[in-house]
């Protein structure tokens, strides 16, 4: 018995680090992902309305129709795992990834509405706020705690989305209405809201799913945003098909300023672009927890922000730069929080092991 145990021994000891090492890279690439997909979908989206684009209900089906997309790591890590019944998911999980995809194609058609009115510096900041959001609903939803660092970020965040308010007189695009300019600065305002509520719904499903079967994989993370995509999708299909955009398409590639060939490239790009996003958000809440994925998208902030001055030369005022500062305060101060709640943990652990 002591020779098999002993013999035993290495494998489960590389059979641990295996599991580890796969889910490193797993995280890395998660991560790479969704910094891809969080800097280039609003630019390339932006980009769409700066060169003649007009349709808003076909802006928000590209943010989710490039589902299919997720069919190829899907089937990939199908393979590996051929060994459990599938699908993973329930059917309870099912409905709910259905709900919450109606849900994120509101948000999508939302935040495309926003976008084609404000400059993406300033909508990036204005999402930003969504942090905020979902740390209300984390609490509601999941009982995510609430410390004075995470309170301090969301009266920050708060702050630097009502200074953009304030000083817009300088921040409108030239040629751009002021009742214009302020529906897209409340609609981008509702989409970080209901976002902030999509994040911790999200999470709230997989605890559940763990609950009454097992520990979720990210071959169910996959199976999610699969469903989620498809339902948001069908949302915005419906509105693209009552508002005729479906009919229009050719017409306005012929007018867009980049070319016809180059409008099917934007569109191509901008479907890659947010199924990154997508993708990477749930892989950040499998591996994390909902206020994760809101803060790597905080983070994320200023590289939209240089991007957006460096390639479409949108003016960065002195507000902005403020609620800028703020915005990365109010990153710092949660993080800063989470580091010391988590070492506060650990050592209440310690202590109680003896």
């Amino acid at each position: 018995m002591e020779v098999e145990s002993t013999q035993s021994l290495p494998r489960s000891n590389n059979e641990l680090q295996s599991k580890r090492l796969t889910k490193i890279t797993l995280l890395i690439l998660n991560f790479t992902i969704m910094v891809i997909g969080t800097t280039g979908s609003p630019l390339i989206l932006r980009l769409y309305f700066l060169k003649g684009g007009k349709r808003i209900w076909l802006s928000s089906w590209l943010q989710t129709g490039g589902w299919p997309l997720i069919l190829i790591p899907l089937f990939v890590s199908y393979l590996k795992i051929r060994d459990k019944k599938l699908p993973l998911m329930s059917p309870s999980l099912f409905i709910s990834c259905a709900f919450i995809g109606i849900l994120t194609g509101l948000d999508d058609w939302l935040y495309a509405y926003g976008i084609s009115y404000l400059p993406v510096s300033t909508s990036s900041i204005l999402i930003s706020t969504q942090l905020a959001f979902t740390a209300l609903f984390a609490f509601l939803l999941v009982r995510q705690r609430f410390t004075p660092y995470s309170v301090n970020a969301i009266v920050l965040l708060v702050i630097g989305a009502a200074m953009l308010g304030i000083n817009s007189s300088g921040d409108k695009p030239e040629g751009e209405s002021k009742e214009k300019y302020y529906l897209g600065f409340f609609m981008t305002i509702g989409a970080a809201v209901l976002y902030g509520l999509v994040l911790p719904l999200v999470e709230l499903s997989q605890m559940k799913y763990e609950k009454v079967r097992v520990p979720v994989c990210y071959t169910l993370v996959l199976e999610m945003q699969l469903v989620m995509g498809l339902f948001g999708t069908a949302f915005s299909t419906v509105g693209m098909i009552v508002n005729k955009d479906f009919t229009a398409i050719h017409r306005e590639a012929r007018d867009f300023e980049l070319g016809e060939a180059r409008y099917y490239i934007v569109l191509v790009g901008s479907a890659i672009m947010y199924q990154c996003f997508f993708l990477g958000t749930v892989g950040a809440i499998f591996y994390g927890s909902a206020l994760l994925a809101g803060v790597i998208m905080t983070v994320l902030i200023p590289v939209t922000e240089v991007l957006a001055v460096a390639f479409f030369s949108e003016p960065f005022s002195s507000g902005k730069g403020v609620a800028l500062a703020l915005s990365l305060w109010g990153f710092v101060s949660y993080f800063y929080g989470e580091i010391k709640a988590k070492k506060a943990r650990a050592n209440v652990n310690g202590t109680n092991r003896y």
